[in-house]
């Protein structure tokens, strides 16, 4: 099981999920997002906007992903 932060998934906090691999990471990285939405999360919203821009560019966002499951692959286990 490895762990990272809402920060380094691209958010604005430090929680941390963990989870045995990326796509559990990002499921639980979503699945915050949509929580701090709805709460109107202020330094969240302002980390979506920043996402749905690099969604907007279909190669950036692949390739921003790809560092990301990298950075989790690289990570000790705990």
């Amino acid at each position: 099981m490895k762990k990272m932060t809402c920060k380094q998934l691209g958010g604005a906090c430090d929680i941390e999920f963990r989870a045995n691999t990326f796509e559990e990471m990002a499921d639980l990285s979503k699945a915050h997002g949509t929580e701090m939405f709805h709460k109107g999360d202020k330094a969240h919203l302002k980390a979506m906007e920043g996402m749905q821009e690099l969604m907007q560019d279909e190669g950036a966002m692949a390739k921003w992903f790809g560092q990301k499951q990298q950075e989790f692959e690289a990570l000790p286990d705990e």
